[in-house]
């Protein structure tokens, strides 16, 4: 089947549409653009610069792809904007191309539901099935690791890192990395406690669970350092891969500048 393109949508015939793609009215997409089967843009979306998409995507209206990066120092370089199959990007959503600064692209995985006015800026990476809820706001570089949760209004400070499986709580003003498994809140946000909920919706063991309960008490509440908990771990049998990535998510993020792993990164 052939694209379905209203009337009173602009698409430059040098656009790549695949089969099945539904293009509403006053849409406007540009030549760099390429669209994969079944990808719906409801209606009023702009889809701008070098922007692929792949397949089953729908977009609500208002949404705004491939803007130029809201870096002062962008000079039109070609960067692009990637995005996966299975997403939902609902109204007034903005998702800027990337500067030339990181990877060139900004890269937005599958199964991901991002929700109105939530905004991913410049070079950010976003794993699958990552939910952001309405008017979550992402500055530049910014990682977001598989199946992480981040409520409604959160502030996402640049180069912070959003380990997997973990549950951002709405309002929070995000500065420093963000361990996998947990839960953390605040202003700035901190961990409270494991995302017990979570992980048991995403099939965790209840084995598991208790290790990484363990292990975040021990580095959060007895706060006895890194190596004493992997010791005591190790004793008790939990040193599980979850808990090393834990750990090791950990290490890299106290080794880093301001709480956040890839600014040492990026210095070095």
């Amino acid at each position: 089947m052939v694209a379905t393109i209203s009337e009173m949508a602009v698409v430059d015939p040098r656009a790549e549409l695949a089969e099945d793609v539904e293009i509403g009215p006053f849409c406007v997409v540009g030549p760099h653009v390429h669209l994969g089967r079944a990808t719906r843009l409801i209606s009023q979306v702009t889809l701008s610069g070098r922007v692929r998409l792949g397949q089953q995507n729908t977009l609500y209206p208002g949404v705004v792809i491939g803007a130029e990066p809201q870096d002062v120092t962008y000079r039109g370089q070609p960067t692009r904007v990637v995005i996966g199959d299975h997403n939902v990007i609902r109204e007034g959503v903005t998702i800027n191309r990337a500067s030339d600064k990181d990877r060139g692209v900004t890269r937005i995985g599958s199964r991901c539901y991002l929700m109105a006015c939530s905004h991913v800026a410049h070079d950010c990476q976003i794993g699958d099935g990552v939910i952001l809820a309405n008017g979550t706001l992402l500055a530049g570089h910014v990682r977001v690791e598989p199946h992480a949760t981040l409520s409604g209004n959160v502030g996402v400070h640049h180069f912070t890192t959003i380990g997997s499986y973990s549950f951002v709580s709405g309002l929070s003003r995000v500065l420093h990395d963000v361990p996998p498994y947990m839960l953390v809140e605040g202003s700035p946000a901190r961990p409270r406690c494991l995302n017990r909920v979570g992980l048991k919706r995403h099939d965790f063991s209840e084995e598991t669970l208790e290790a990484l309960t363990e292990a975040y008490r021990l580095i959060y509440r007895t706060r006895v350092g890194l190596d004493h908990a992997r010791e005591v771990l190790r004793n008790r049998g939990q040193l599980i891969p979850q808990v090393n990535h834990f750990l090791n998510f950990v290490q890299e993020q106290q080794e880093g500048h301001y709480g956040r792993a890839r600014e040492r990164r990026r210095a070095a």
